[in-house]
Formats: C-alpha cells, structure tokens, sequence
C-alpha cells in the first residue's frame, strides 16, 4: 500500500510529520533491578506510553514522527517533553494543562510477568477530545497512530478515538475520502476498562474495524472476542483492508489484499516484554512508510521488537539501518536462527 502525502500538504511537506501518534505518555518509575517494588528503596524515572513509544521507534528508524496529546503544568512534563525532543519526536502540538496533573506509573517486577500500577485518572490527557481532529498535524500527516488505551481513558478520548476513526467514513464504500491512513492497535487494558465505561470488546471491535492498519495480540483477541486463530481474527475484524495478529515469541501474520503473510519472530532473551508490542507497530509502520512488502514490514516489526525485549526501558534504542538492512536480506533459513547482536 503506497502512502503519498495529501495533495493539500505536498508544498510543506518538509514541515510535516509522518506520523502523528496519539495519546498518554507517563512519567514510569521503576526499580533499578529485577526485585520486587515492595524491596526497593530508590526508583529511576523514565517515560512511557504506548502511542509515544511507536513516535520514538519510528524517529530512531529515520522518520518523521510527532506525538500529541496533553500534560501538566510539572516536572513530569517537562521530562516528558524534553526526552521525547531529543529522541527527535516533534511535540510542538502538545497541550500544557495548568489544573490537571501528567500521569504516573510504576513498574513491579515479578517472577513471571512485570506488573504495572496506574496514577492517570484525572490526567491532563484525559482531557483529549474530538477537537484535536481539527489539528492541521493530526489532519497532514501520512499515518495518524492509535491504540486502545486511548480509548479507556475518558469519554471524551473515547469520542475522539471514534472521531478519527469511525467519523471520516464516507458513503459508498463506508472507507476514508482521502486523509491520513488510520493505524490502531487494540492495546487492551484490562484495567483501564474497570471503571464503569463502555464494554472494552464491543468498543475495540467497532474500533478495529474503521481502521485501516490493526495490529492485536492473538492472545488478546482470544481474551477479549474468544477468537484464538489468526485467521479467525483477520476475519473478525474485516472490513478492515491491513490485519497484523502478533502472537508473542511465535511471530505475527499480516493479512492484506486477499493475502497471508507469516514471519516467525526472531530469538531473542527476554530481559522484559513491556514495549514490545509498540516497537514492533513501530517497524511494522516503517515498513508501510518506505513502501516495503508484508514480509519486509512483518521482520522490520520483529527486529523493533527485539531490541525491546533486550531492555528494561519502555523505549529501546532502535538498530541502525546497516543493521536493519542485513536482516531484511536474510534468506528465510537464516532469519529463523538469527539471534540479535
């Protein structure tokens, strides 16, 4: 699928991102080693959020990328603001709320998963709404980048989710008349959804299927639509035209033009899995963005996706092209013995 610019920006194109993620970033605390956060005395700071961690992934495999969405009027901001800068994410369309304060959230390291515990209720981000729409970033980029999360945070960011999402349908063909191409990622949170709000399914299912790239987690479709293959999933979520059924240490399939398309995932040591999923929307999207085929787009996925699973940080450092470039010419014998450096 061939991304031009709209015809409305092609003059300005040097001013305009790529990709334009959506949502809540976070000041992450977490501890300094694999212990529990009840044995810890000191915590380092970091950031994170999912649509961010696909803006800094994108911009580490040299793309334009801007991140939008609201912060407070605190430190956590402007630490927020000022990694994201030099990670070369543009945020010059970020809100600065006064009254409302930037999410929090600490990481607990456990011996079979990582556990995350939440500050974000009342967030200056949770004040996003269908406004941002009207953005000329949001309305000029290539691809505009969503997730799930987004969508359980308030109504007015569920509204604005379904604003860009489900509201640019047109008659006919019940697809976009022009505009940005529309990635999302389910990105369930169960937690998140406990709140009283809308049922998570039904509204990451209508979602999924307005949009025009989905990436969702074989294990999370099972959870969340008890749909556990992957083509049962790409099924389910049709009319969607770019399915992407991640399925851990497995690997992911696309599904695309009447196509399938499977790339096992490479061997990697595991040292923490959060991250993952968005470095891998993230190499998957530079695949779409350089015009790359599924199977190229599929192991540009992977090769970001394991240079998250090698780190405790929510956003890795992203390989170089060199790098990159050699595990896109591998025969598909080496690549499933390929074990990142």
């Amino acid at each position: 699928m061939s991304l031009p610019l709209p015809s409305h920006v092609a003059d300005s194109r040097k001013q305009v991102a790529d990709v334009v993620c959506v949502g809540e970033t976070m000041a992450v605390l977490s501890p300094p080693d694999a212990r529990p956060l009840a044995e810890q005395s000191t915590l380092r700071m970091a950031i994170g959020g999912a649509e961010s961690n696909v803006a800094c992934g994108l911009a580490g495999l040299g793309h334009r990328a801007a991140w939008l969405s609201r912060l407070g009027d605190d430190p956590f901001a402007r630490r927020i603001l000022a990694e994201l800068t030099a990670r070369g994410v543009d945020v010059t369309a970020v809100e600065t709320d006064p009254d409302r304060p930037t999410g929090v959230y600490f990481k607990d390291p456990g011996p079979d998963r990582t556990r995350t515990h939440y500050y974000r209720g009342g967030s200056a981000a949770t004040l996003m709404g269908p406004g941002l729409v009207r953005l000329p970033a949001l309305r000029g980029a290539r691809i505009v980048h969503l997730s799930g999360v987004a969508a359980a945070l308030s109504d007015s960011c569920a509204r604005l989710l379904e604003a860009v999402l489900v509201g640019r349908r047109v008659e006919g063909d019940g697809r976009s008349a022009g505009g940005p191409t529309v990635s999302f990622d389910v990105n369930h949170r169960p937690a998140l959804w406990r709140r009283g709000t809308p049922d998570a399914a039904r509204n990451l299912l209508a979602l999924a299927r307005a949009a025009d790239i989905v990436f969702v987690g074989r294990d999370e479709a099972e959870a969340l639509w008890g749909t556990a293959r992957p083509d049962d999933i790409a099924e389910l979520l049709e009319p969607a035209p770019v399915v992407v059924v991640k399925d851990a240490e497995h690997g992911a399939t696309s599904y695309a033009d009447g196509a399938r398309t499977f790339v096992p995932a490479l061997p990697t040591k595991v040292v923490e899995p959060v991250g993952a999923g968005d470095a891998f929307a993230a190499g998957y999207l530079a695949g779409v963005l350089e015009d790359r085929d599924a199977r190229s787009r599929l192991r540009l996925g992977h090769v970001a996706a394991s240079a998250a699973l090698r780190t405790r940080d929510d956003v890795p450092v992203m390989p170089s092209r060199t790098e990159t470039d050699r595990y896109l010419a591998l025969s598909d014998t080496a690549w499933a013995t390929a074990a990142p450096r």
